[in-house]
């Protein structure tokens, strides 16, 4: 097996744990045109994925690491600006991004783009915890509110 992931949401480390604090500082935003498509998974889905795969014979090459349903940045962020009631229409700037310490993450991930499928994962049967962002983000931004 071959591992490739998407964007990893937990709030330990990775992407989310950079988000989160200008979005709870009320200065989040779509990043570029906000088209770009977010290929993203969560930390528990990435475990139990690997382990569902390592167990199934029939899972072999590349696997994608990714939740079934992709968003565009500006999906992105809206959602997690509705899973923390903060704003999420920052016009942005670059330089805002670099400030905020995200760095070389946003130029690898969200300034090009990936819109992947977990094609061999989903063949295989696997059923992830989290396959929509609204379910993830709740969970792993810490917060209670409900997203409707």
């Amino acid at each position: 097996m071959n591992a490739r992931f998407g964007v990893i949401l937990d709030t330990n480390g990775g992407a989310l744990k950079k988000m989160l604090p200008p979005f709870r500082m009320g200065v989040g935003g779509k990043i570029g045109s906000g088209k770009q498509w977010m290929s993203w998974i969560a930390l528990d889905d990435v475990v139990a994925g690997i382990q569902f795969a390592l167990a199934n014979d029939s899972i072999k090459g590349p696997v994608n690491f990714v939740a079934p349903n992709p968003v565009t940045n500006a999906e992105f962020t809206k959602t997690l600006g509705k899973a923390l009631s903060r704003p999420d229409d920052l016009p942005n700037t670059g330089f805002r991004d670099q400030a905020l310490c995200l760095g070389r993450w946003v130029k690898l991930c969200c300034w090009g783009g990936q819109r992947v499928a977990p094609k061999r994962l989903a063949a295989g049967g696997y059923v992830f915890s989290y396959p929509q962002l609204e379910q993830a983000l709740v969970q792993y931004s810490g917060e209670t509110a409900k997203l409707n």
